[in-house]
């Protein structure tokens, strides 16, 4: 059963991301970000030709540009992060959808950013973005905080994700060059995003009505959310999901540096982060497998009343979504147990928020975000059309 689960591990990892060595990420100690901070949240920082091919070389009828933009970190202060705009290229002038798109766990390392990894073809989920362009719908993609531009990638810290998000669709609706393909500040906007990215819709359409309210958001698909990181501790402490939590913890202290995450570390596991915090995925999960917190720390950070408090800054289900929330998770859900989500469905039912909740009753982790994308999608196309829900809650 261990080496089921972790080959289960390797192949989540795999389905979400592609396994590259990364290019060692920028310092956190990094001077403040004199571009970000003379900016608006969602001001355009830079902007340069890409490209988006799911696959190595494959074709498709889009023109994308990587871009730079201004939006702000958990402490509220100003940054700046970089993601990728996609844009069929069918004809159309008027008003287009626009989803704003997080992904699943990629990585710490600059390389594994979704934008470094777009022009290559070896964004594994970039065959979910590609359905979303055959609908004639513009996708943002955020790289998160910390990947590809200064500082640590802020991993699992919600507020920044959250933020990102927004900033990215209102920096796609400012991109001069997609606005001849319909791009306004009238275009319909779905959220959307699984797992790390399920984290980080979530917190977008939580942080929706006081943050970006301009922007004409109609509804969030959002699953497999870890939606309290303190929940995930015991699962995963010695399993195959362990370095989850390292990786976790080091994007908690890139987040908020007095938390001092080195200090609680041993040799192995200041060497285990080191490692994590310059590469992807799909190793990080081989590597990081069955490690328990006792082993790799001289005392446990996440027993401490300061790591506590910030954790549960990332709480989710504190705040009613202002628009409907198409939510959904794995009854065998391996990773993130389904109690999370259908907690998180009923604090926001409590709230009064228009919860569309879906169980998945075949599957794990992987398969939720691959046979729930249909559905999600023709959620978004009903709320673009103008058709309303009340949810179910």
């Amino acid at each position: 059963m261990r080496v089921r689960n972790g080959v289960l591990a390797c192949v989540a990892a795999l389905a979400l991301t592609a396994a590259l060595p990364a290019t060692a990420g920028a310092d956190p100690a990094a001077p403040p970000d004199r571009a970000a901070a003379a900016a608006a949240p969602g001001d355009l920082v830079s902007v340069r030709d890409s490209a988006f091919h799911p696959l190595p070389g494959q074709p498709t009828l889009t023109r994308s540009w990587k871009i730079e933009y201004r939006s702000t970190s958990a402490l509220g202060r100003a940054n700046t992060v970089s993601g990728t705009v996609i844009v069929p290229q069918d004809g159309r002038t008027g008003p287009r959808p626009l989803i704003t798109y997080a992904v699943g766990t990629v990585g710490l390392g600059d390389s594994c950013a979704p934008s470094a990894n777009f022009p290559r073809g070896t964004g594994l989920e970039a065959n979910l973005i590609q359905q979303l362009t055959w609908r004639g719908w513009a996708v943002v993609v955020t790289d998160y905080e910390g990947l590809g531009t200064p500082g640590g990638h802020t991993y699992t810290v919600g507020r920044s994700a959250g933020q990102a998000m927004l900033d990215a669709a209102r920096a796609a609706l400012r991109l001069p060059q997609a606005a001849s393909s319909g791009l306004t500040a009238s275009s319909p906007i779905g959220i959307m995003g699984y797992s790390q990215g399920g984290q980080a819709s979530s917190w977008a359409a939580e942080l929706h009505d006081s943050y970006a309210p301009e922007l004409n958001v109609k509804g969030t698909a959002t699953g497999g959310v870890p939606a309290k990181l303190d929940a995930l501790v015991p699962v995963h402490d010695g399993s195959y999901g362990s370095g989850l939590l390292f990786m976790a913890a080091a994007g908690q202290d890139a987040a908020f540096p007095e938390l001092k995450l080195d200090s609680y570390l041993n040799p192995a596991g200041k060497a285990l982060v080191d490692f994590f915090r310059n590469n992807c995925v799909a190793v990080d999960t081989v590597v990081g497998s069955f490690k328990k917190i006792s082993d790799l720390t001289v005392r446990d950070p996440l027993s401490t009343p300061e790591w506590q408090a910030r954790l549960h800054e990332s709480d989710l289900g504190t705040h009613a979504p202002d628009q409907p929330v198409y939510l959904y998770h794995a009854l065998g859900d391996e990773l993130i147990p389904y109690a999370l989500g259908s907690g998180l469905r009923r604090d926001w039912c409590a709230k009064g928020a228009a919860v569309d909740w879906r169980t998945i009753v075949v599957g794990e982790h992987v398969s939720g975000v691959i046979t729930e994308a249909l559905a999600a999608q023709n959620w978004l196309a009903d709320r673009f059309a103008g058709k309303a829900t009340r949810g179910n809650c």
